[in-house]
């Protein structure tokens, strides 16, 4: 196999020939191409390259004993982190980030703000949380007590002793970490949890008390650390995700419409309905008891005035509207 190639020219430009010296004859075959250092090009720049440098220090907390760590607002920015073999700490992340990692925990209080993706607990064990994210997974953990703000459906896999309650808390940068994370106040599964290992006979996970305090499970950070200057508080008043809890509030739900989801899910309502569809997302509340068609009227008429909705017409009619648009939000979340 032969290989072809093309041969620089050997000539040499007359400032090159006046330059050579006799001692330089023998090298005149070997000439050398002159640079101009003023037409060099700058060596081209990639994001990367501009990207500030990170410490990947201050995305982990790990081997920490007794103490009162996290991070305050703005510290993570939507980045990942990662907390392992932590016993008997306060953790508090006040931001929002990519996806958190907890594994190998003891005995730890932790309140994590809105996760874009998943959040994962392994092989921890006695531990109380808040936690807002997209997935939530546990594996081989026992006794966790976890307020959940989940937008699909929570799996504990290996575990048990485990109780969930609806997230409760605040602090001021919250309703915009949620937006940063992709998260909506209104899609919360916190009670349908999915075991994916069961055992015949036996309960892996159940629901908190219906009067749990975040308090009793959480407290507030030291008032000495870094976090005094976090307003926080964790009446459910204050929580920005709506307080559901298997009655009254029964379930919330936030999705886009097109005018035929419209036509089909509200079918004889949908002519005043579908305007409103341009304007943003619908969101739905599910609520259940005696009188409740009479109260959100009456709700609606008085603090909703110049904004839409639509409430049942009757008792009688409003499983149907609550089983159309409910198992079409989750049609559309499941996609």
């Amino acid at each position: 196999m032969g290989c072809f190639f093309s041969k620089k020219s050997r000539r040499k430009s007359p400032k090159n020939d006046s330059a050579l010296t006799a001692g330089d004859e023998s090298a005149a075959g070997n000439d050398l191409p002159e640079i101009n250092n003023s037409n060099q090009e700058a060596p081209k720049q990639y994001s990367w390259d501009k990207r500030e440098k990170v410490d990947p220090k201050d995305f982990m907390l790990t081997g920490l004993k007794n103490e009162t760590v996290g991070r305050l607002p703005g510290k993570l920015d939507g980045q990942q982190f990662v907390i392992q073999d932590c016993e008997n700490c306060n953790i508090y992340v006040f931001d929002h980030s990519a996806t958190i990692t907890i594994d190998d925990c003891v005995n730890c209080r932790i309140m994590l703000g809105p996760i874009k993706g998943s959040v994962f607990f392994r092989d921890c064990k006695d531990i109380k949380c808040v936690v807002a994210c997209q997935q939530f997974r546990t594996r081989d953990c026992k006794k966790m007590d976890v307020f959940l703000c989940c937008a699909t459906q929570p799996i504990i896999e290996s575990s048990t002793g485990m109780k969930f309650g609806c997230f409760q808390y605040y602090y001021p940068e919250l309703a915009f970490h949620f937006k940063d994370a992709g998260l909506s106040i209104f899609n919360n599964n916190w009670s349908n949890i999915h075991d994916f290992t069961p055992v015949s006979g036996e309960t892996n996970w159940s629901l908190l008390p219906e009067d749990a305090a975040v308090l009793e499970y959480v407290p507030l950070p030291d008032p000495e650390s870094e976090f005094k200057s976090v307003r926080i508080s964790t009446e459910a008043s204050r929580s920005i995700v709506p307080l559901t809890k298997g009655f009254v509030l029964i379930q919330t739900k936030e999705v886009s419409m097109r005018p035929e989801d419209v036509n089909r899910v509200f079918q004889n309502n949908a002519e005043s309905l579908t305007e409103w569809i341009t304007k943003g997302p619908v969101v739905a509340l599910e609520l259940n008891g005696d009188g409740v068609v009479e109260a959100c009227r009456a709700i609606a008429d008085e603090m909703f005035n110049g904004t839409k909705l639509f409430v049942s017409e009757s008792k009688n009619t409003s499983s149907r509207d609550v089983d159309n648009f409910f198992n079409f939000a989750d049609m559309q979340m499941g996609l």
